[in-house]
């Protein structure tokens, strides 16, 4: 049995593999939430639209997007790995959402009281997300190359 072996066959994490289990980690749960929001756009958006105050084409529009790029993070999440310049676009769109969700909200939609809940709720949840994302990534060392 090897130094990194426990008993049953299971490996130790390397202190070098923790930042990288928690990066995949975070990415994992923005798959997860990303694609699950996505989905339930693409299913149900006159009826979300009706509660939030959007169209149901933008609905539609967003939950294509939204599924896409919780697959693309889940393929990210599933490497032993990430490579850098996947996750920090992946950091970057979501930067890139915050942003335009607090712009949409005051500028062109017409949000209900739900909308004007879920829409900075759902934006502090990405940012959050994209802030865990950069630091697991800083210490895995792959920003210094």
């Amino acid at each position: 049995m090897s130094a990194n072996t426990l008993p049953g066959g299971r490996t130790a994490l390397t202190p070098v593999d923790a930042p990288w289990k928690a990066l995949r980690g975070f990415l994992a749960l923005d798959a997860v939430v990303s694609g699950g929001n996505g989905l339930a756009y693409l299913a149900f958006p006159g009826q979300l639209g009706d509660l939030l105050g959007a169209g149901r084409a933008t609905l539609l529009g967003l939950g294509a997007v939204l599924a896409v790029f919780g697959a693309a993070a889940g393929v990210l999440a599933a490497r032993r790995r990430p490579p850098r310049l996947g996750v920090l676009a992946v950091i970057d769109i979501n930067l890139a959402w915050v942003v335009l969700s607090l712009v949409a909200m005051a500028a062109w939609l017409e949000p209900t009281t739900t909308g004007l809940v879920w829409i900075p709720l759902q934006a502090a949840v990405v940012a959050l997300f994209g802030a865990l994302q950069f630091t697991a990534l800083r210490r895995t060392g792959a920003l210094s190359r």
